[in-house]
């Protein structure tokens, strides 16, 4: 199993921030990606920061993975995320995307696959 599943959601939370933040991008775009992606609203997603849930425990609980993560495709890491047999690292690697994007200054529309 891989060492990312069991590190702390809120870290890699803090460091997905900090990322948008640096190219003048904001929190909120980050805390919209993460519902977008995972189904969680505001409350629910503070709970799970609140628990300092892992990455695993943290897709696992998701309410609803967004029907269109089909449509998120590229490389990330090295990888072509489309191709990423583990569906728990995919999921993770999906997140990563979305906010490579978000840095990378692209519209939200695109990101969230509008």
């Amino acid at each position: 199993m891989s060492r990312v599943f069991k590190m702390s959601f809120s870290g890699i939370y803090k460091m997905y921030i900090e990322k948008a933040e640096r190219k003048d991008r904001t929190k909120d775009e980050v805390d919209e990606i993460i519902y977008w992606l995972t189904g969680y609203d505001e409350a629910s997603f503070q709970a799970q920061l609140e628990k300092e849930v892992n990455v695993e425990t943290f897709f696992a609980e998701a309410p609803q993975m967004n029907e269109n993560t089909s449509l998120i495709k590229g490389v990330i890491c090295g990888y072509r995320v489309e191709d990423i047999e583990d569906p728990l690292m995919q999921k993770i690697r999906y997140l990563d995307k979305l906010i490579d994007e978000l840095a990378k200054g692209k519209k939200m529309e695109k990101i969230l696959r509008k």
